[in-house]
């Protein structure tokens, strides 16, 4: 029954738009430039994208995310629910665990990627700009006759994120008030950690990821500019250069319509291997047992003599062979010039690849 029903649909690259078309308030501070794509509707940077960079890293900046979308689903049957529907293990959730859960289609293909915690009485998510009528509808055909209500609250609620490490209350940093009674819990990033019934496809030891722990705190979307007004603040440039560090995978950035969870290693925090049945199983589960993925996520640190970067998109090539393409490319604080990139698995790590696209190729150098 469940796949006769019409898919939320795949999510690629451009499809993102901000949330209905949404800006937020904190695009009138003072020096703030508007990002573009994925991104639009929120500030790309403030002024000085290297200090934002550093101070978010440090938590001592936050970051506007109110283009997320925002959902609440309420009812007793809500965790057994979305357990049957979605890549994780949710049967059974404690109240305040976050954690992160994958929509895939009957193919196995990742449709749309959950933030979700909840508080004992509902199920708090958010999801990707522009993701959330589709997904919301798409719940909503699923319920079917059991006891759960889904309800778009983005109107309502807005995200903002920072760089805090689990147990840190924002108000230890630079955030006093975005907690405390009367908010919806905080979701902290489980990433780069592998949970129960879960696996990686990355060698890394220690795993950069490790580096950023990472926080979506929800706030009453009507008090958003003057709850962040005034506090030290980074732009989206800040946050997705610490994202692309940690090899994290977004939707719509490292996901196309073929992207299975294996290949961007996101079975470590969102999937569960031997739950009950889900939409997409056969395929994760094939794949995991058979064999590789035909694709991974690598990052790309691109010779900085150009003072251009690559585009979303560009070829990765060996020699002339084009093995894969670039995916999120951004200037970082520390590391420079650096991309995720998907590339075939048969792309030796140590190889010399180069990314076109460019007035010239850039060299580029190699981490899984």
């Amino acid at each position: 029954m469940e796949t006769a029903l019409p898919p939320p649909g795949p999510v690629v690259p451009g499809d993102l738009p901000a949330v209905r078309g949404a800006s937020s308030p904190l695009l009138g501070v003072h020096g703030a430039v508007a990002a573009e794509g994925p991104d639009a509707g929120v500030a790309w940077h403030y002024g000085d994208p290297t200090r934002e960079q550093r101070a978010l890293a440090a938590g001592d900046a936050v970051t506007d995310l109110s283009h997320r979308g925002v959902l609440r689903l309420a009812g007793p049957d809500r965790l057994s629910w979305l357990h049957s529907l979605t890549t994780q293990h949710l049967s059974g959730l404690a109240p305040l665990v976050p954690t992160e859960t994958l929509v895939l289609s009957p193919h196995g293909h990742v449709e749309h990627a959950l933030h979700l915690v909840d508080d004992g009485d509902a199920v708090w998510i958010t999801v990707e700009p522009g993701t959330v009528d589709a997904l919301h509808g798409w719940l909503e055909r699923m319920r079917f006759m059991l006891r759960v209500e889904v309800e778009d609250v983005t109107d309502r609620w807005a995200a903002v994120g920072l760089a805090v490490a689990p147990g840190a209350a924002p108000a230890a940093t630079v955030a006093p008030g975005l907690d405390g009674a009367g908010m919806p819990p905080s979701w902290q990033d489980p990433w780069p950690d592998v949970a129960p019934g879960s696996a990686s496809y990355s060698d890394a030891d220690p795993h950069p990821g490790a580096e950023r722990p990472w926080r979506e705190v929800l706030v009453p979307r009507a008090e958003l500019g003057d709850r962040l007004r005034g506090l030290p603040l980074a732009g989206s440039w800040a946050a997705e250069a610490l994202r692309v560090a940690a090899w994290r995978p977004r939707l719509g950035s490292e996901s196309d319509h073929r992207t299975i969870p294996h290949e961007v290693d996101w079975l470590r925090t969102a999937l569960h291997l031997t739950k009950g049945c889900y939409r997409g199983q056969e395929t994760v589960a094939r794949v995991h047992n058979l064999g590789r993925p035909p694709r991974r996520l690598v990052l790309l640190h691109v010779d900085g003599s150009e003072h251009v970067l690559p585009a979303r998109g560009d070829a990765v090539l060996l020699g002339e062979r084009a093995v894969g393409h670039v995916t999120t490319p951004v200037r970082h604080h520390e590391l420079g010039p650096v991309a995720l990139a998907l590339v075939k698995r048969s792309t030796p790590v140590d190889a010399t690849l180069t990314v076109a696209g460019l007035a010239a190729a850039q060299e580029v150098v190699v981490r899984a």
